[in-house]
């Protein structure tokens, strides 16, 4: 069973779903529109209990997942939302002992997610820029995640190199991604993926042809994800009247001899089946 410790990150919710984030420490109080709770009193309940303010009003005390904690920690530059967090893991196939460049670490919620999924065997190496940001991010990832040693993070500039070779994987959060693509180039081994997220087209489009220029990334791909909930209550069903709908771009591709990396999409569109041949399982 899971208690909770000092120093444990904890989400009170209510009725409505609200979530109101705090840190325990033994001796202190939670306060809420002048209703209190001692944090000693949910120090060694389990996670999931309900438990009442001073004026009885339940609560949830949760243990956040990191897409929760993520909407509530502290941050110096704007985070990705979760839903972009769970699809860049998937399509830069982030995997257990990976070595993981990252740039920029902004609060750090990016680096957080890469860390679970490279695992202990794993290495993630992150370059922020700003030292504020990096502070932040520090002070976040180690309140969710404890000590991380298979982190590294540097407050190095990616627009002007990268140090580390060999990498299996690049994961770029800046706002001019073309200019880390030379760097990624040599960076990046052979068969490994490149991912950017940018929040408009013109910097996709930058960004693709800076891929193409450096003539060792093939499989470009750009994509969005839209999130929509929906509303089931009894015979009431129907889709939520707000959506997360567009937050960025990614734009997905992988380090290969060149050749094949050459060859355009609109030239492979061009090209057709020969008939009566079926598809073959790969």
């Amino acid at each position: 069973m899971t208690v909770f410790s000092n120093g444990d990150r904890v989400h009170l919710v209510d009725r409505k779903g609200r979530q109101y984030a705090f840190t325990l420490k033994a001796g202190d109080l939670f306060q809420l529109s002048g209703e209190t709770i001692a944090h000693d009193d949910l120090i060694g309940k389990p996670d999931g209990s309900l438990v009442s303010l001073s004026r009885g009003r339940p609560m949830l005390a949760l243990r956040p997942t990191l897409s929760e904690y993520v909407l509530k920690m502290p941050r110096g530059a704007q985070v990705l939302y979760p839903k972009d967090l769970g699809v860049i893991l998937q399509w830069a196939d982030i995997y257990p002992g990976a070595r993981v460049f990252e740039a920029g670490t902004g609060s750090g919620a990016l680096t957080m997610a890469l860390l679970r999924a490279v695992g202990d065997r794993g290495h993630v190496i992150s370059y922020e820029a700003r030292e504020d940001f990096a502070r932040t991010a520090m002070k976040n990832i180690e309140r969710y995640l404890g000590p991380v040693p298979n982190l590294t993070l540097r407050q190095n500039n990616a627009y002007e190199r990268i140090e580390e070779t060999d990498l299996d994987r690049v994961v770029l959060d800046l706002p001019e991604p073309w200019q880390v693509v030379p760097h990624a180039a040599i960076a990046l081994r052979a068969g490994g993926v490149y991912l950017s997220y940018v929040p408009t087209i013109p910097q996709v489009m930058q960004t693709v042809e800076a891929l193409h220029r450096a003539q060792v990334f093939s499989m470009i791909q750009t994509f969005e994800t839209l999130l929509r909930t929906w509303n089931i209550e009894g015979r009431s069903v129907r889709p939520d009247h707000r959506m997360v709908a567009h937050s960025g771009f990614l734009t997905v591709a992988r380090k290969v001899e060149p050749g094949l990396a050459l060859v355009k999409s609109a030239d492979v569109e061009k090209e057709v089946d020969e008939p009566g041949r079926p598809e073959e399982d790969v």
